[in-house]
């Protein structure tokens, strides 16, 4: 016996009356309260939605050189002089690597059926192509195993940023080779773990990746690309993605769903009122022309390519089916609001700035706006003709500080989730197609250029002893989870 569980019994897990997670050892009350027999509609998600928390390889694994696993642009990146804050790298982040066991009870006690990770390219292909490593994919199998085992469905993200090295020294997103070669390493995983894997997403956050990674310079691989060369990467990038759905549909188990994670650009009428609506409505196409409206719509706004002129992508009608290979679902990563309003001239809409008096979290560029959670999904799934959506990352970064006695009361990211949660029902209620929330992220980690001076987690990480302890925002989501709803 592998330890494998069955098809029959994997897909179990996504339908109602899974079994009650274990009492949790959550601090802050010696006992835990009767629930209420309901709560009023208002204030309830619908029956089966899917409650989880989200990661990603190179934030939490750790284990950078074990067992195989080849050079990630991040590994790199990180070490170079000046790229992270104190020079942070993700050598150990979380050292999940060794602990996801001890990681899979914690999401137990929160009482979650999903959980969103990232598969690294590095530990499955260490150059990149050509021969994999078995090593690497053992390890996902144990993870896999662990979590159906635990009634915790995966969902796979393929690519959160951690670009084999070998790969970046051939181009990188630069090159279109790149893209060919995503497609060959999702078709493996899927050959390999789809029989247990029902939902794969095939990128995070082309936005953050491309834009921040060879634009601005900021995230790996740190360079700053003039404007075409930028958008030519951007095209290989949603080209990656189309390859990469066909390739999964090609070597996939029957029966297994092909999706994306993207953070949007997340265009919010500044005043609730048909004009501005109608505004963010053009705004939210606009804005995500070169992501989500080329995958979702097959091809390049008129207005989106005017405005590079001659730095446009350079593209075949053939990419642009390939970018366009339906999708089963969408993920949308929405943290903060872009405010438009109605403007005559020109594009019918403009951005509202952003005042200096802005409520924010501790990540400077994280500003309060929880009704991004309500308009970020409501109109995408209009522009689009979107039927199943999940928000695939939502979450809050705090001071997080211990107290005496080491608890962490951080009632700054328990206001930002119970007001966000609360535009999000508010969508649902409505009938916006929303399946599922996973919240950001279970765990303080490794957080980019920021290393660990911004902590995202609802269990506080001491990253001396690697223990972990659950904050008051996590017995906060474990009420949510179990009453389906907010109190």
């Amino acid at each position: 016996m592998n330890g494998r569980l069955s098809r029959r019994a994997f897909t179990g897990l996504l339908g109602a009356g899974a079994a009650a997670a274990a009492p949790s050892a959550l601090p802050f009350a010696t006992a835990e309260p009767a629930l209420p027999p309901a709560l009023p509609a208002a204030r309830q998600f619908p029956d089966g939605f899917l409650w989880g928390t989200a990661t990603a390889a190179y934030q939490v694994e750790g284990a950078v050189g074990e067992d195989g696993r080849g050079p990630s642009i991040w590994d790199s990146f990180s070490h170079r002089a000046g790229t992270t804050f104190q020079g942070a790298t993700g050598d150990v982040a979380d050292d999940h690597y060794h602990r996801y066991r001890e990681d899979i009870r914690l999401m137990q006690d929160l009482g979650l059926r999903s959980y969103r990770f990232s598969i690294a390219w590095p530990r499955i292909f260490p150059a990149g192509t050509g021969a994999a490593n078995p090593r690497g994919l053992d390890f996902y199998e144990r993870l896999v195993d662990g979590l159906l085992a635990a009634g915790i469905a995966p969902f796979c993200t393929l690519y959160h940023w951690d670009l084999p090295q070998a790969l970046q020294d051939r181009g990188g997103w630069q090159s279109r080779d790149t893209s060919h070669a995503f497609a060959d390493y999702s078709a493996f995983v899927a050959r390999r773990l789809s029989d247990r894997i029902r939902h794969f997403m095939t990128f995070n956050e082309f936005d953050s990746f491309i834009d921040e990674g060879y634009g601005e310079g900021v995230e790996a691989p740190g360079l700053k690309l003039a404007p075409a060369a930028l958008n030519q990467a951007r095209h290989h990038a949603v080209l990656a993605h189309g390859l990469g759905v066909q390739a999964i549909r090609a070597s996939a188990t029957a029966g297994t769903r092909v999706g994306l994670a993207e953070d949007i650009i997340c265009c919010t009428p500044v005043i609730d009122s048909p004009e501005h609506v109608r505004a963010a409505a053009i705004a939210m196409r606009e804005e995500n022309a070169q992501y989500l409206n080329v995958i979702l719509q097959g091809r390049y706004t008129e207005r989106y390519l005017a405005t590079q002129g001659a730095a446009a992508p350079r593209f075949t009608d053939r990419d642009l089916q390939v970018i366009a290979a339906p999708v089963d679902f969408v993920g949308l990563n929405i943290y903060h609001p872009v405010y438009v309003r109605a403007d005559a001239s020109g594009s019918g809409y403009a951005r509202v700035p952003e005042p200096d008096s802005a409520p924010h979290m501790a990540s400077p560029w994280l500003y309060v706006g929880p009704e991004a959670l309500y308009w970020g999904p409501k109109l995408a799934a209009e522009v689009w003709n979107l039927r199943d959506l999940y928000i695939t990352e939502n979450g809050a970064s705090s001071a997080d500080v211990p107290s005496a006695a080491g608890e962490v009361y951080d009632v700054d990211r328990v206001m930002y989730l119970r007001n966000y949660l609360a535009q999000l029902q508010r969508a649902v209620s409505e009938g916006v197609p929303v399946k599922g929330y996973f919240l950001w992220s279970l765990l303080d980690n490794f957080e980019w250029e920021d290393g660990y001076s911004r902590r995202f987690g609802i269990h506080y990480v001491d990253f001396a002893t690697q223990r972990r302890t659950p904050k008051l925002s996590a017995r906060f989501y474990r009420e949510v989870v179990a009453r389906n709803g907010l109190a």
